[in-house]
C-alpha cells in the first residue's frame, strides 16, 4: 500500500466529462466508495472551488486530487453471484450498450455505506461499463450502461438535451386529481443533520417538470399513474408526487405518514426508455415487478 500526496491534475479530456468519472479514471486502484467519500467530504476541488460528482469538466480545468492510498480494495469485491443475477435481467445488449432491468433495493453504484452497486458488479464481466444515467436504490426498471466512452458521451448528451423518452409506473396514495397532468416545481437538494441527502420544493431550486397520466384508480384508496419526467433531478417523481399531496406508496423518505397503505417496496418502476442512437430508434421495456401485480386492476 503506497501513500500519495495531494496533486493538481489539469483536464486534457473532451469537454463534458463528469467529475466522478474523471476521478475514477485518474484513481485506478482506489475503491469507488473511497472516491465518492472524497467528493462528499469536499476533499476534491475544481479550479480551487468546491464541486459535485456530476459537475461537467472542460479542457484546462484544474482538479485537486487529495492524498489517498492505492490498495487492492478497502471493501470486499462484489460476489460473482451478484453479476450473474444481473446478467439474468439483461433487456438489451450490443457492442456499445447494455440495458438491464435493475432490481429494487440495489444501488447503481457503491458509496454511502453501500459496498458495491450494479456497475461494480457488472464490471466483473464487462470491465469498461459506465452508467449512462441513474435510478434511486429502491426504484426498479430500465437502466442503461455504456460499454465505451464514445457511447457514454452520446448518451449523456441525449439525457441532457431531454432526447430520451422515459416512462415510470407509479402507485401513489389517495385519489390523484384528473386535471393534474403536469407538475412544475423547482427542486433543491439539502442534507439532514445526519448527513442524509433529501430534496424539497423550493422557489430558488433547479427547474423540474414531471407529466402525469392516470392509469387506474384503486380501492385502497390509491392511484396508479404513468409518470413522464421531462427533467432528471434527484428524487424528482417522488418529491413532485408528495408535494401534490399524493406520495408514492412505500416511500420512507417523503411519504412516511401514509404507512397505513402498506406496500412491499417503493412503488416506482422505470418501465420504458426511448431514444435515437447512431441513427437507430431504440425502445426498451422492463416488465412489471411482482410487487406491482397486487395493485393491478382486475380486467
Amino acid at each position: 500500500m503506497d501513500a500519495y500526496k495531494a496533486r493538481i491534475v489539469e483536464v486534457d479530456a473532451e469537454d463534458g466529462q463528469r467529475l466522478d468519472n474523471f476521478l475514477l479514471g485518474a484513481l485506478k486502484g482506489v475503491p469507488r466508495p473511497r472516491v465518492y467519500r472524497m467528493l462528499r467530504r469536499g476533499e476534491v476541488r475544481v479550479n480551487g472551488g468546491r464541486c459535485k460528482p456530476g459537475q461537467r469538466l472542460v479542457r484546462g480545468d484544474r482538479v485537486r486530487i487529495p492524498p489517498h492510498r492505492r490498495s487492492g480494495s478497502d471493501e470486499a469485491p462484489p460476489p460473482k453471484s451478484a453479476a450473474e443475477a444481473l446478467l439474468q435481467r439483461v433487456l438489451y445488449e450490443d457492442d456499445d450498450l447494455l440495458v438491464i432491468d435493475k432490481p429494487s433495493g440495489r444501488a447503481v453504484h457503491g458509496g454511502s455505506g453501500v459496498s458495491f452497486g450494479v456497475v461494480e458488479a457488472l464490471r466483473q464481466t464487462h470491465p469498461r461499463v459506465e452508467l449512462a444515467h441513474r435510478l434511486d436504490r429502491d426504484t426498479s426498471g430500465c437502466l442503461m450502461l455504456a460499454k465505451n466512452r464514445r457511447t457514454l458521451l452520446k448518451l449523456h448528451d441525449a439525457f441532457r438535451s431531454q432526447a430520451v423518452g422515459k416512462r415510470y409506473e407509479v402507485v401513489v396514495a389517495g385519489t390523484w386529481p384528473a386535471k393534474l397532468r403536469r407538475v412544475d416545481a423547482p427542486l433543491q437538494r439539502y442534507a439532514l443533520p445526519s448527513g442524509e441527502r433529501r430534496v424539497r420544493v423550493a422557489g430558488d431550486g433547479e427547474v423540474a417538470r414531471t407529466d402525469f397520466e392516470v392509469v387506474a384508480r384503486l380501492a385502497l384508496p390509491a392511484t396508479w399513474l404513468a409518470a413522464f419526467p421531462k427533467t432528471g433531478r434527484t428524487h424528482q417523481i417522488r418529491v413532485h408526487a408528495a408535494a401534490s399531496g399524493h406520495p408514492v406508496l412505500g416511500d420512507d423518505k417523503y411519504g412516511v405518514r401514509y404507512g397505513a397503505l402498506a406496500a412491499p417496496r417503493l412503488m416506482l418502476h422505470a418501465s420504458r426508455l426511448r431514444l435515437v442512437l447512431d441513427g437507430r430508434s431504440l425502445r426498451f421495456e422492463a416488465p412489471l415487478p411482482e410487487a406491482f401485480e397486487r395493485f393491478k386492476p382486475a380486467d
